[in-house]
């Protein structure tokens, strides 16, 4: 499995470089390195200085690189879909409709992209895997789709099973999945079946991998400019929402003074030079982009304690509102909410009391 790194930040203030020194800096210490870039236009491979196409191909020794084309990716995750349907259905409805005739919708671009990236990393042909991509909440949805996909997937499934309507129409299941389907050995539960374990166990692998520093992570990227700064703030906020580790802080162009030093404590505020096409001099001014492991934690439970730790920088307690509908805790910061999935110890016990302290969100149970 490869080490996935992107970086977040306002538009302009030099990402795409510093993905592609970050990259460049990977493949010197001897990793396996795909630079994949979600901007279908030609100005990526004018920053690389090469010509990048649909598919992975070598830009230099130990670096690859792969420019997403979401009309592309759309073709082939249909014929994937496609195959999968005949394994399950006995007269497949999806075969009179083809790849080369589908448009792409809205919001299709950032799940096909997430699904490319999981390919890249099952590969197992990569080290490392440097993504540059929107670098802003558009990016971080997409990263925290397979918590938000289970999330709706337990609930909903937890809903209609103590339903009416699924207790009415369960005594038809079993002779309708005889008819219809194919290659499934009935459980009594439609949800147990392959197809939808299946694709349980790749959100539960996404939320695995999301929720280890060490597999995904993410740098700030800003520069002085004021408005530059507080958007690296507040992504650094909502990064921690969907439960995404930001490993430091990428000052471009510009000295750390104490007051950005201060403003993104406890994170390391690395500044970087004018490279002015100097990639050598721009690796070198990179930190060890590795070390994010001792970033603070989006979420920590202390089950002895009956606490629930979130770390939301950039917010305050006007911004953050707690509500507890159903079993879990739903938290809203900014334009994310996050279900904050509770032990087995916590679950469905009812919040005590909630404070805003340092940065963190701190729930008493």
């Amino acid at each position: 499995m490869a080490r996935i790194l992107t970086f977040l930040g306002k538009g302009g203030t030099g990402r795409t470089t510093i993905a592609i020194a970050a990259a460049k800096q990977f493949a010197a210490q001897g990793n396996r390195v795909l630079l994949v870039s979600q901007d279908p236009s030609p100005a990526f491979g004018l920053f690389l200085g090469a010509s990048v196409t649909a598919d992975p191909h070598d830009i230099e020794p130990n670096l690859k690189a792969v420019q997403l084309q979401a009309a592309v990716l759309l073709e082939r995750a249909w014929e994937e879909l496609k195959e999968q349907e005949a394994k399950y259905l006995r007269s497949p409805f999806f075969k009179a409709v083809y790849g080369q005739e589908l448009g792409v919708l809205p919001g299709m671009d950032t799940a096909l992209a997430l699904n490319a990236i999981r390919e890249f990393d099952q590969s197992g042909q990569y080290d490392v895997i440097v993504y540059d991509g929107n670098g802003d909440q558009v990016t971080l949805r997409m990263l925290g789709m397979p918590e938000v996909a289970s999330w709706y997937a337990r609930r909903f499934q937890q809903v209609f099973m103590e339903s009416d309507l699924a207790k009415a129409i369960s005594p038809f299941l079993q002779p309708l999945s005889a008819a219809v389907l194919t290659n499934v050995n009935w459980s009594g539960d439609i949800f147990a079946q392959p197809a939808a374990s299946q694709a349980t166990g790749l959100l539960e692998q996404g939320k695995a991998a999301l929720a280890d520093p060490d597999r995904v992570s993410a740098y700030l990227v800003t520069t002085n400019d004021a408005s530059a700064l507080v958007t690296a703030k507040y992504l650094w906020g909502s990064a921690q929402q969907v439960g995404l580790t930001v490993g430091g802080v990428l000052l471009n162009q510009a000295t750390v003074s104490d007051s950005i030093q201060s403003e993104f404590a406890p994170l390391t505020v690395t500044a970087l030079p004018q490279s002015h096409g100097d990639w050598q001099t721009l690796m070198q001014a990179l930190p060890d982009l590795t070390q994010v492991a001792q970033a603070p934690k989006p979420v920590r439970v202390d089950v002895a304690e009956r606490k629930a730790y979130l770390f939301l920088p950039g917010f305050d307690k006007k911004q953050v509102k707690l509500t507890q509908y159903g079993p879990e805790v739903t938290v809203e910061a900014g334009d994310q909410r996050r279900n904050v999935f509770l032990p087995p110890e916590l679950k469905g016990k009812q919040v005590t009391g909630a404070k805003f302290q340092d940065g963190y969100l701190i729930i008493s149970f």
